[in-house]
Order: C-alpha cells, then sequence, then structure tokens
C-alpha cells in the first residue's frame, strides 16, 4: 500500500506490469465515497496520467463491494473534507443555500470529470454494489466490467439529483435511463451489459483475471497512443454535449425539493437508518447497501 494513501491501495499488474491498479480501501464502510477518499483518488489519477508505463488503470473496491456510493456519516471537517464542508452557508431554518451547495457539489464534479477526460484508459471492475455515488464514479471510467450478481442504480435519486450518472442517456438510452432516475432502481451485472450500461458481465470467480486480461489486450499499445485513441473518441461525447449536461447536473443537485427537504428533516431528526427507512421503504429494496 502506498504510504501516502489511507484510503486506496496503489498496485501493478498484467504484462511487465504495464496496468496500474487503484483499489478503494474502506472495506468496512463499503467503500464509501468519502470525500479524503475521493481526493486522494483526483491524487493518484494526477501522479498516474505522466506515468507511460501506466498504460491502463483499473478501478476496484476493496471486500465485498466496489462502492456502496457517498459517504454519509458526520462529517470529520479536517483535510480535505475541509475543501467542500467550507462551503456551508444556510437560511434562517439552518438549510443549505444553494450557491453554497453547488460549490461544495461542483468540487467532487471536477474530479469525476478528470477521471473520465484523463489520458489514460480506464476500467471499472464491479462486484458487488455500485450504487448512487459508486455508480457515478465507475460511469465515469472509459470500460466497465461486472460480476453476473452486481448491483447497479442510484437510489440517491428517491431524494436528490445526479451529477455525472446523467451521461446514462449517452450510454444506454432514453428509455432506460428514464426508468431508472425515475425509480432509483439498481440491476444486476447481467441486464447491465444486455443494455451497454457495462462492457461485460462474468462470474464473480472470473472477474479479476477476465478484466485484467482485457486490460493487457488494450495495453499492447503504448500509453501515448492510446491517449490519442481516447482524445479522438471523448471529442465526440463533448461535442454532443456531456460536459454542458454535467454541470447542469450538477446545478440541478444543488438544488432541494419538497423531497430532499424531507430527507434532510429525517436525518436531523432521526439519524441515517430512519432516513433510509423513509426513502427505501416503498421500494423494499437497498436493505444491505445504506449508503447514498
Amino acid at each position: 500500500m502506498d504510504p501516502s494513501y489511507e484510503n486506496l491501495v496503489i498496485d501493478r499488474v498484467g504484462t511487465d506490469g504495464r496496468i496500474a491498479r487503484i483499489t478503494l480501501n474502506r472495506p468496512e464502510k463499503m467503500n464509501a465515497l468519502s470525500q479524503e477518499l475521493l481526493f486522494e483518488f483526483s491524487d493518484a489519477l494526477h501522479a498516474l496520467e505522466p506515468d507511460e508505463s501506466a498504460r491502463v488503470i483499473i478501478v476496484r473496491g476493496a471486500g465485498r463491494t466496489f462502492s456502496a456510493g457517498y459517504d454519509l456519516t458526520p462529517p470529520q471537517r479536517t483535510g480535505a473534507d475541509a475543501i467542500v464542508r467550507q462551503f456551508r452557508g444556510a437560511d434562517e431554518q439552518g438549510r443549505p443555500l444553494w450557491a453554497n451547495r453547488r460549490g461544495g457539489i461542483q468540487r467532487i464534479t471536477d474530479i469525476h470529470m478528470y477521471f473520465w477526460n484523463m489520458q489514460k484508459v480506464t476500467i471499472a471492475q464491479i462486484h458487488g454494489y455500485a450504487i448512487a455515488g459508486g455508480c457515478e464514479l465507475a460511469m465515469m471510467a472509459d470500460i466497465v466490467t461486472a460480476a453476473e450478481d452486481a448491483r447497479l442504480g442510484h437510489p440517491g435519486l428517491r431524494f436528490g439529483g445526479t451529477r455525472t450518472s446523467m451521461i446514462l442517456p449517452l450510454v444506454i438510452g432514453m428509455r432506460k435511463a428514464k426508468e431508472l432516475f425515475y425509480t432509483g432502481d439498481n440491476i444486476t451485472g447481467t441486464e447491465a451489459a444486455a443494455i451497454g450500461m457495462v462492457n461485460a458481465a462474468w462470474p464473480v470467480a472470473e472477474l479479476e483475471e477476465r478484466t485484467i486480461a482485457m486490460a493487457d489486450r488494450i495495453a499492447n499499445l503504448p500509453a501515448d497512443h492510446l491517449a490519442m485513441l481516447k482524445v479522438h473518441l471523448n471529442r465526440f461525447y463533448e461535442n454532443m454535449g456531456i460536459y454542458s449536461s454535467v454541470r447542469s447536473s450538477t446545478d440541478l443537485d444543488a438544488i432541494s425539493t419538497s423531497q430532499s427537504y424531507g430527507w434532510q428533516d429525517r436525518m436531523r431528526e432521526g439519524g441515517l437508518k430512519e432516513a433510509l427507512a423513509w426513502r427505501d421503504g416503498p421500494y423494499q429494496d437497498y436493505r444491505s447497501a445504506p449508503r447514498n
């Protein structure tokens, strides 16, 4: 484990170590995306981007899941956490001001967009849950592989918005994108592969080996040539409005509606457990993945 990271493990796999692998390493929290983890993730990506020996980057999760979403535990208000938490302005009822919510959320969107646009081919390797923030993060990779029994979805849409999952209409088409947005439901890795949300779904016992094999096949080309090909592809999606769509989605995610106020009230009065029961009770799902 790189001593400079508390929430990540970085190693090399594949032929001659030409594949860099980042493991989200908070297994006791189902790899919940704390701000400390996200800013470490950003630092790791920035360190790997100019490294010509790393041709492909795989991102996976430690323990039993990829990531069950953003960390909803009380903030530490120190270090990286303080970078976003400094946007704390509130009205007389103690509710966050839109401009401050947007400013803080934008800092996280910037990390996601760097992951999407960096000059390395990236692969998200999903097992267990990739929901809410975990799903958002995975969708920004170039390629996504999943265990057949993995679960992908965004329950946070039941009380708020989303940022980078707004690229789903570019990935899976309008009908299914609307269904997933309006319900917050999750789908299996097998179904995700069938609709084009992920590239492949394999038995969980084969997931790591086959993901590395795919990465190694891509890594037959040198890093600079892969970077050129990625710019070719990403430019098409930029012209289709991916940046404006994600920025707009970030703005909308910062807006509070009657539903998001209901979530905030229950978090304040009864804590996370009560808020999750209120959010997911009508749907009878997500019982073992209590994250945003």
